[in-house]
């Protein structure tokens, strides 16, 4: 067990009964994304969070990586008991638990460009870089600019876009902030970070939520959540990553 899953052990006791066992659970996770998943050390953010409200409902977590695409396919195949970073607006057919965590999106690009970006229409003409599933839950609007812009493309390994845009080969780079400067400390030593950017906040705060094949499940999901919540839990885990919260520039 990683070093922040340890945080959430005294929760998993307070819901087991005297020698008794948590109930696996097959969850889906994105591939590395840092702060919110540490794939090769089973924790960050979205992780501990996730695994926190399900050990207060008596339930083990057991995480599965693959990019976001291939787990929407497996949670409609019934191959996943649940998946994290989704919601309705992904098409698949499931039981979504409530709002468990807020991404903060927003577009980027280097500022010796002058790019202007206002509004949504404003990105038809560029190349754009952003993550699996963008064009489904950045709203309509986004949607449509999508599919008319040949030269859109989403990535599979968000590390992805951060080389593309420091390096010059597309103009704009979208995704949560958090994740774009955890990146950015991965890739240092390949291309040049330092580049002064500017950050374009076309995008409301995207809510997440898990999305369940089985509804009681993700009923004692909700339960644990709002449990972690009231109690501290939910809190304690955010302030362990607060670090990861860059400044924003405009």
């Amino acid at each position: 067990m990683s070093g922040h899953s340890a945080k959430v052990f005294p929760v998993l006791l307070l819901v087991l009964p005297s020698g008794g066992f948590a109930e696996p659970v097959l969850v889906g996770f994105g591939t590395h994304k840092p702060p919110y998943v540490f794939e090769q050390q089973n924790s960050g953010l979205e992780y501990d969070l996730v695994e926190a409200a399900l050990a207060q409902a008596g339930l083990e977590m057991k995480p599965y990586y693959a990019p976001l695409e291939r787990l929407h396919r497996m949670l409609q195949n019934r191959e996943l008991d649940a998946m994290a970073s989704t919601n309705q607006t992904s098409g698949v057919d499931a039981h979504y638990s409530d709002v468990y965590i807020e991404y903060h999106n927003v577009a980027v690009t280097l500022r010796h460009r002058n790019i202007r970006l206002d509004a949504m229409d404003d990105l038809q003409g560029y190349s754009i870089s952003a993550f699996q599933r963008a064009r489904f839950v950045l709203g309509p609007e986004f949607s449509s600019m999508s599919a008319a812009n040949p030269r859109y493309r989403e990535e599979a390994r968000q590390i992805t876009r951060n080389l593309l845009l420091y390096a010059g080969r597309i103009d704009v780079m979208i995704g949560d902030r958090r994740i774009i400067q955890a990146f950015n400390d991965e890739i240092a030593d390949r291309v040049d970070v330092s580049q002064p950017v500017t950050e374009h906040l076309l995008f409301p705060p995207t809510g997440y939520r898990v999305g369940f094949v089985d509804p009681a499940l993700r009923d004692r999901f909700d339960q644990g959540l709002r449990s972690i919540r009231a109690n501290g839990g939910y809190q304690k885990i955010d302030h362990s990553y607060a670090a990861h919260s860059p400044p924003v520039t405009e």
